[in-house]
């Protein structure tokens, strides 16, 4: 039988199970420290806790990170990990460097159900959610490298593999992990959650205390188009997804942002460019532009950069905030996906 992970738990978990065992309250803040701020691979290495402690620690719970399978370094700095999980699934995680910091992407499920016919991610249907420990792992991973030059992971954004609202409890819990300031201290504002458009789950986002940033994959003006590249959109169409939005702003007051991939000759005309800022229209929003890699299963292909530029320019015009997205990693596999379908034979 599998232990439990001692990553698995927040900072107030971890003071009630060691007070449980029979320990002091602030043994849990000791462990927590040595997770996350000194980030020891061993429980012997806690060396202000009892020795009884630690073997009963060592007894109880595993603190076993993902196995690197692969490591990709780009010429940008980009790094990307094929990492394997303990039942030897595969998810990825990146580390992307910008000027205000470094950035990690995760992966929140193995493969994903929602059917997005543009994505690589989709490659490989969904086998199981990710737990909180393979979350934080990816995170620990990330940050493991970093130490390597003194840096820190500055921003989290959930946006690799899976979708995110559909395992919303263990990301939720990942979140206030990274939160907690006596461990990674990755503030709220610094952590973005993207979501395909499941509106159930945006509602109880709302009501999170924590200031998280929201993205929604929208890629699409308008139904017809949605239907075809995104299944979600049959059972959350766009209006019924622009109400809930409007009313996640106005109950916290944080702004939305719409990620839009440009697809050729699909969904990057100036007609799709002037109805999407039509559609836009009475939220307070960011439009994130991305340029497409492609992917060799599917039939669609990056805009060309004319078109790119002028979907840019259109919403510009039309008072939409927008920006076009830095690519990372264009010397590796840099759709999210590609590592991992090749790594299993499916690209």
């Amino acid at each position: 039988m599998t232990m439990t992970s001692i990553y698995d738990w927040n900072l107030a978990q971890l003071q009630d199970i060691v007070e449980n065992l029979g320990f002091k309250k602030y043994n849990g803040e000791q462990i927590l420290r040595w997770l996350y701020q000194s980030r020891v691979d061993s429980f012997d290495e806690m060396s202000n806790l009892s020795l009884l402690l630690r073997e009963t620690l060592k007894k109880s719970f595993q603190m076993q990170l993902p196995k690197i399978l692969q490591k990709q370094k780009s010429s940008d700095g980009t790094i990307k990990f094929l990492l394997e999980l303990e039942d030897q699934r595969c998810v990825e995680t990146v580390i992307m460097r910008y000027v205000y910091g470094n950035a990690v992407c995760v992966s929140s499920q193995v493969g994903c159900n929602m059917g997005c016919s543009f994505c690589a991610s989709g490659l490989l249907k969904k086998v199981r959610d990710l737990k909180v420990h393979e979350m934080i792992g990816q995170v620990l991973i990330a940050q493991k490298e970093l130490d390597q030059t003194n840096e820190r992971v500055s921003h989290i954004v959930v946006m690799g593999i899976g979708e995110p609202f559909d395992n919303y409890e263990n990301v939720m819990n990942f979140i206030y992990i990274l939160n907690e300031a006596k461990g990674l201290a990755i503030g709220a504002r610094h952590i973005s959650v993207s979501t395909s458009g499941i509106i159930p789950k945006i509602k109880a986002f709302a009501n999170e205390k924590l200031q998280i940033n929201l993205a929604i994959s929208l890629h699409a003006p308008n139904d017809t188009i949605r239907n075809q590249i995104m299944k979600v959109n049959h059972t959350y169409p766009m209006q019924a997804l622009k109400e809930t939005l409007i009313e996640y702003e106005q109950k916290t007051n944080r702004r939305v942002t719409f990620e839009y991939l440009l697809l050729d000759g699909i969904n990057d005309s100036s007609e799709h460019a002037h109805e999407l800022a039509n559609y836009l229209r009475g939220t307070c929003c960011y439009v994130n532009l991305i340029p497409y890699n492609a992917v060799n299963e599917n039939i669609y292909r990056r805009s060309s950069e004319k078109n790119i530029n002028n979907f840019y320019d259109i919403l510009k015009k039309e008072k939409i905030n927008v920006t076009i997205r830095r690519e990372f990693g264009n010397d590796i596999d840099a759709a999210c996906g590609q590592l991992r379908a090749k790594s299993e034979g499916k690209s």
